[in-house]
Formats: C-alpha cells, sequence, structure tokens
C-alpha cells in the first residue's frame, strides 16, 4: 500500500468514525425525548423539540428591543434617535456604563428566572443565555472578560451554585469571551433584596464586594462585563461596579436576563 492510498484509508475511516458518532448522539437524543419528551422550559406544556417556549409563552414574552436608553437599556414608548439617553440617566446616572436586558421581569421572563435561581433548573441557562448574547451584542463587542455577580460563600455552600455565574459561564461558550467566576468576591454576607425599599437595598450591599489585591492586574485596564440574573433597583449592580472600578477597571458594563420596569412599555 501506498503512502497516499494509506492516507486515503485513514481519512475514510476518520470520516466513517465522526459519521458513526453524530448518528449515535442523535439517536441518545431521540431516546432522550421519548423518555423526556420536549417541554417548554416556563409553562410544561410540549413543545416539537429541544429547550424553548410554546407558542403561548413566546407570545407574551416582553423582549426589550430598539429603541431603549443607551444607557440604561430601559425601552422607549417612541423612537427619540439612535444613542438618545433617558432623563433618569441624566438625572442619576449609574456607576455602569451601560446595560442590556433580554426582557421585563414579569409573567414568563420572571418564571424562567425564579426556576433557574431557587429550583435547581441550571438546564435553563445555556438558552437563556443564548438570548443574553444576542441582547447585548453591542457591548459584547467591546469587553474584555465576564464577571458574574458572586454569591456570599455561606449563600453559595446552601444553594449549592450561583445562577448568574451559570448564566456567564454559558455566555462565554456562546461568544468566546473570557469567563473570570474568582475576580470579584462577595465579602458581606447580606440580607436578601427582596422587600427592602431602594435606599435599604443600598445601604444592605454596600461595601459587600472585593476584587482580591491579587487579582486586580486581570481587572485593570479592562472592559468588564458584568453579568446577573436579574436588574431590580441597580443596588447590588452599582456596589459590584464600584468595586471594581476601584480595582483599576477602565470599563463596567452589565448584561441581565430580566430587568424590572414599572411603567408600560
Amino acid at each position: 500500500m501506498t503512502e497516499e492510498q494509506a492516507q486515503r484509508e485513514v481519512t475514510a475511516h476518520g470520516a466513517l468514525t465522526r459519521l458513526f458518532a453524530r448518528g449515535f448522539a442523535s439517536g441518545l437524543r431521540r431516546l432522550g425525548d421519548v423518555i423526556y419528551p420536549p417541554s417548554c422550559a416556563a409553562c410544561g406544556l410540549p413543545v416539537a423539540a429541544g429547550m424553548g417556549l410554546c407558542s403561548g409563552c413566546w407570545r407574551t414574552m416582553r423582549f426589550i428591543t430598539p429603541p431603549f436608553c443607551a444607557v440604561l437599556g430601559v425601552p422607549f414608548s417612541y423612537d427619540p434617535g439612535e444613542g438618545m439617553v433617558s432623563g433618569a440617566a441624566l438625572a442619576s446616572p449609574p456607576a455602569f456604563d451601560r446595560l442590556r436586558a433580554v426582557a421585563v421581569h414579569d409573567g414568563v421572563a420572571r418564571e424562567l428566572v425564579h426556576k433557574l435561581k431557587y429550583a435547581d433548573r441550571t438546564d435553563l441557562a445555556p438558552m437563556m443565555a443564548r438570548w443574553m448574547a444576542r441582547a447585548g451584542a453591542d457591548i459584547l463587542a467591546e469587553v474584555d472578560g465576564v464577571v458574574p455577580v458572586p454569591l456570599h460563600r455561606w449563600r453559595l455552600f446552601h444553594r449549592q451554585y450561583n445562577q448568574s455565574a451559570e448564566l456567564a459561564r454559558w455566555l462565554c461558550r456562546h461568544t468566546g469571551k473570557s469567563f473570570m467566576p474568582n475576580v470579584l468576591r462577595r465579602v458581606k454576607a447580606t440580607r436578601k433584596q427582596v422587600g427592602l425599599t431602594k435606599k435599604k437595598r443600598a445601604d444592605n450591599v454596600r461595601g459587600a464586594f472585593h476584587v482580591p489585591q491579587a487579582l486586580r492586574e486581570r481587572v485593570a485596564g479592562r472592559h468588564i462585563l458584568l453579568v446577573d440574573d436579574v436588574f431590580t433597583t441597580g443596588a447590588t449592580i452599582e456596589a459590584a461596579t464600584r468595586a471594581l472600578k476601584a480595582s483599576g477597571a477602565a470599563g463596567v458594563s452589565v448584561l441581565t436576563f430580566a430587568m424590572a420596569i414599572s411603567g408600560p412599555i
């Protein structure tokens, strides 16, 4: 057998191996669909295939799309022109540079966040992160690394996972960005923010975050993307942003799955 013939045989063998592997994986997926039929990630109704939403849940999902505030990402009720900034951002400029979110935090979006956060549904993170990648495409193009909002070690011990880290991890897999899960630490065991006023939320998380001295070189001079599951009053995000900027970050943008909006859109 000549060297050329041997190479052809190796190539053919590799192609058959890959074909077999794809067929085997496809068979496993079909078997999995029989044992665990695909269902809507929000309501549980049957869907055609894979992870997604049924048509009813998809129609009620309030996605945030342009036009929106260039800084806060809050949607406008009319189109004031590209790059416009809302009155809220002008009156009280945030510590972060820009914020983007997938959807309004109600209905289906709230259900997905709740399942990811409290019901051990980490399997939702890949789907949610794909939507985040699209919603934050303009800021993702400029960031150097992705940092999840951390949990305090005691809360992480009880929950066993950080939902923000799961979203950030999958976001990096989808986009190729650098995942930086340990750069930002939560050094203060804060109360849960639910039910607190805006002022009490800010007081609750003041001084809660810290970048260890040994890791500050990973932050210094870089544009960081801070990832969380939901943006409400912004107190947690503001505190985390200040910690990153105090450690030399050149910029901090924010990407969340959901955003709490009180008024109509």
